[in-house]
């Protein structure tokens, strides 16, 4: 086996890659990259067990051959190296890398113990903008559990019908919907996808503003775009019914500069008991009370805020990690936060900045107040 090869090209490849090799114990072959060479074209793989994931490079090469080659060594020399050709051989069971001057030999692994690379059969499909996917994934993944005993609330629930598409992340303390009326399909369409490949994902699309190609069946999904593939298994199981959780009736509407909240709740937070997080809301005309404290310190904050507020007097309490987080997530200038009574959860939506074809809902679940 013989290839030369750019080392920016390679570099971009292993880079994109590396984020899912390792993390399985019980196979120490995937700490490896598999290099499938078929002559002019160099394919990577890397996978922990649960996904796969591979691109495509061009390279300078009439052989064809596979090798196992360990994965945070190669990356870690190939970063060292300026915008050059490098020449790969191999030699009995190592990889001599040769650049302008200088030889490195890395130990390969067993190529053989690698496991098969999965092949799905798909069962539906569909195509959605890598702009439009990766906002959804940037707006939901945030609110994803991390309890393995409910392991479909660690992901994100994908629906697609003929008229939106709706994409759902909850922990049971907060939930976010968003929603797009530009990527739908002819038929209904829904499945769960896990945590680690989302946010894989979100980043290897950063760059890339063409459709990406969605096939799956009732374990695996498959995205295709570019050269690039990953395939990863689905959760298995029924997402809870959010929408039976979401008030429909939310008289109190309180209206504000999403900045001036987000900074007063950081200071706030300060100042709360670090257990429960939780801050005051006391609404009454157009002025917010903002309040936190912990009684263990003797430590509180109080602030008032102008606001636009149109209900019943109210007093709730949340818990500032969730509201900062959710405010950090949503780019308007101006929010509402919609609410009924203070043991009813509060919706927070954006009320500038949106595209015209989305929709992004915001739940956060009240605290008792300590009386």
């Amino acid at each position: 086996m013989k290839f030369i090869v750019s080392s920016g090209d390679l570099l971009k490849a292993l880079q994109l890659i590396s984020g899912v090799t390792g993390g399985n114990s019980s196979l120490p072959v995937l700490e490896n990259f598999l290099f499938d060479l078929d002559e002019g074209r160099l394919t990577i793989y890397g996978s922990d067990g649960e996904t796969t994931m591979k691109t495509s490079i061009g390279v300078q090469s009439e052989d064809k051959d596979r090798i196992a080659v360990p994965s945070k060594l190669l990356t870690d020399i190939i970063k060292t190296f300026s915008e050059q050709p490098l020449t790969f051989s191999k030699k009995e069971n190592q990889l001599e890398i040769v650049d302008e001057k200088d030889n490195y030999f890395i130990a390969l692994d067993d190529v053989d113990q690698y496991p098969s690379i999965p092949e799905i059969e798909v069962e539906k499909s569909l195509k959605i903008k890598a702009s439009v996917l990766a906002e959804a994934i940037n707006n939901t993944i945030f609110a994803t559990g991390n309890d393995a005993m409910r392991p479909v609330m660690t992901g994100i629930l994908f629906q697609f019908n003929e008229s939106e598409s709706c994409f759902v992340a909850t922990d049971a303390h907060r939930l976010v919907k968003y929603t797009r009326r530009d990527s739908v399909s002819a038929e209904p369409i829904e499945f769960i996808m896990p945590k680690k490949p989302l946010i894989l994902l979100k980043n290897a699309l950063a760059a890339y503003d063409d459709e990406v190609l969605i096939d799956f069946n009732d374990t695996n999904a498959r995205f295709t775009y570019n050269e690039t593939q990953w395939v990863c298994r689905l959760i298995d199981g029924k997402y809870p019914n959010y929408d039976a959780v979401i008030p429909k009736e939310n008289p109190n509407v309180l209206t504000i500069n999403r900045q001036l909240f987000l900074s007063s709740l950081k200071r706030a937070s300060l100042f709360s008991n670090k257990s429960t997080s939780q801050v005051r809301l006391v609404l009454n005309g157009n002025l917010l009370k903002l309040s936190a404290e912990d009684l263990d310190f003797a430590n509180k904050a109080e602030m008032s805020l102008p606001c636009d507020y149109n209900g019943e007097e109210l007093k709730i309490g949340f818990n500032s990690k969730f509201l900062n987080e959710m405010l950090n997530n949503i780019s308007s200038e101006d929010i509402t936060l919609e609410m009924s009574t203070s043991n009813r959860a509060g919706i927070i939506k954006p009320v500038d900045g949106k595209d015209d074809n989305e929709d992004i809902l915001m739940l956060v679940m009240p605290v008792m107040l300590n009386q």
